[in-house]
């Protein structure tokens, strides 16, 4: 693997170069004030000042512009780290507002890509301070339903990244660069040891769903690129396709739990793969608990852009899982855009540190969130779906059903054991208790059953075409009609307790 110690690290100039369309950047720089002005700072500051201005060619730590990324306009902050370290001050923090003030005010998308050592110690707390400002700026910013995606670069550490570095909708960082809040210099002076080696790295941070990627300089804008096109082009063209009617066979239950259950049927992942025209997979809630159980992703079926949630395949789902679906939801509620929960899993994690850490809480707080979001929803029963683990993202404006997909409050086994104390009652418990697709649409839960021929697991590319067809024309419906609401949502199953 490359890391920063053979890799050359490029100038905050070279790096949008690099990442913008050639010859857009036109900077927003206004002049400094430089040492001028202060009540009080250490002898030497200006002369530093200058030194700084003379190694790297600017004025200061911060510079500030806007260019176009694939042709989209975009504002960008980008940190000069040969600067002092890139350090914030009092002239760094204004012109870090100013530019994000100004993106907000144009409705522009906004590019953050700091490599700084934190607050500039020369200016002392009215530097600390700043940090809370430029915080208020970048959430104006996105209160304003404008995207703000960051590029961590090598070193990222102090009071930069604990503001405005881990604040992005989309967060990605630089090979082996460094990122952390206490930097490893700082760590030493204080405890008089080596900060554990691995932790502060990018890769690391990635493995604990702390950044969405690890992507290089030289591919950033690329990747920016392709969440650019999700982001700023939704889209609401023609439907591709008519939606699927329900098949005319109508399986036992017991038939469809087995089929859903073949370790060949398509997964989250697949249906992304095959059915969507365009997909960035996002990691974690950025919370450092990283699970397995749910993937998160910005995706487009037919014309619409989308916030994709669901379970991957073949896991069981705990807390932190949920907490990625959570972040999901804030993304579409934030960004304004449709979002699409695909349900297939085992159940939920049964485990002590699931317990411990909150499992049936974040189910509550999942369900809390995806009733009340003011954009509209699609959610897809793709398998197994298994108790809380289904319920948790079941609800919305619009559900549609592959034809072997079902939803129980456990495994049949599992209820079986519970009704007669043996599970060899399961398949008939399973027909008993109106789990398949069939039933759920019958009830008024299912809105489009989509058929499988003979089922998912052996045609997996045509099915998941097939499907995804059906979510994009779900979602330009959606689209056009806005989200139902949180009593319309709960209407769909207040039928079911009265």
């Amino acid at each position: 693997m490359t890391t920063t110690a053979t890799r050359r690290r490029l100038g905050a100039r070279e790096l949008l170069e690099i990442t913008l369309d050639a010859g857009t950047f036109v900077s927003w720089d206004a002049p400094v004030r430089g040492a001028a002005g202060f009540p009080s700072v250490p002898e030497g500051y200006a002369a530093e000042l200058a030194a700084a201005a003379d190694k790297s060619g600017s004025d200061e730590s911060i510079l500030t512009g806007e260019g176009r990324i694939r042709n989209h306009r975009v504002a960008v902050v980008v940190s000069d780290f040969a600067f002092l370290a890139g350090s914030i001050g009092r002239d760094a923090a204004h012109r870090l507002v100013a530019a994000v003030e100004r993106a907000t005010k144009q409705g522009l998308p906004l590019i953050a890509m700091p490599a700084s050592g934190g607050t500039r110690m020369q200016e002392g707390t009215s530097a600390f301070l700043a940090m809370v400002e430029i915080v208020a700026a970048v959430q104006a910013h996105r209160a304003a339903g404008l995207p703000y995606l960051v590029y961590l670069r090598h070193p990222t550490t102090g009071g930069v990244m604990a503001s405005w570095g881990s604040l992005g909708h989309v967060t990605v960082a630089e090979p082996g660069a460094l990122l952390g809040f206490l930097g490893p210099r700082v760590y030493s002076a204080l405890h008089g040891d080596e900060f554990p080696a691995g932790v502060q790295t990018a890769e690391n941070l990635f493995d604990h769903g702390l950044v969405d990627a690890v992507v290089p300089p030289e591919g950033l804008g690329d990747y920016f690129g392709r969440v650019l096109d999700l982001l700023l082009s939704p889209g609401n063209g023609p439907a591709v396709a008519p939606p699927v009617l329900a098949p005319s066979v109508v399986p036992q239950a017991w038939d469809s739990v087995v089929r859903s259950r073949d370790p060949r049927r398509p997964s989250t992942e697949e249906l992304l793969r095959r059915a969507s025209g365009n997909t960035v997979l996002l990691r974690g809630a950025g919370d450092g608990a990283k699970e397995h159980g749910m993937l998160v992703a910005l995706a487009r079926f037919g014309q619409v852009s989308c916030v994709v949630v669901g379970h991957a395949s073949g896991q069981s789902m705990g807390p932190a899982s949920l907490r990625d679906a959570r972040r999901g939801m804030r993304l579409a509620q934030e960004l304004g855009l449709p979002l699409v929960t695909v349900i297939d899993t085992p159940g939920a994690a049964l485990s002590k540190d699931a317990e411990e850490g909150g499992l049936a809480a974040e189910i509550a707080r999942s369900l809390y969130d995806l009733l009340a979001l003011a954009t509209p929803t699609l959610s897809v029963l793709l398998g197994q779906g298994t108790g809380g683990g289904a319920l948790a993202l079941l609800p919305a404006d619009r559900t549609i059903a592959a034809q072997h997909a079902w939803l129980a409050p456990l495994p049949p086994e599992g209820a079986s054991a519970i009704v007669h104390r043996t599970t060899s009652q399961a398949p008939m418990l399973a027909e008993s208790q109106g789990i398949t697709a069939a039933v759920l649409a019958d009830r008024g839960i299912v809105d489009v059953v989509v058929e499988e021929r003979p089922d998912a697991a052996k045609e997996p590319g045509d099915f998941c075409r097939r499907l995804g067809a059906v979510v994009a024309v779900e979602l330009q419906g959606l689209i056009l009609t806005g989200a139902a609401g949180l009593q319309a949502r709960r209407a769909r199953y207040r039928a079911l307790v009265s």
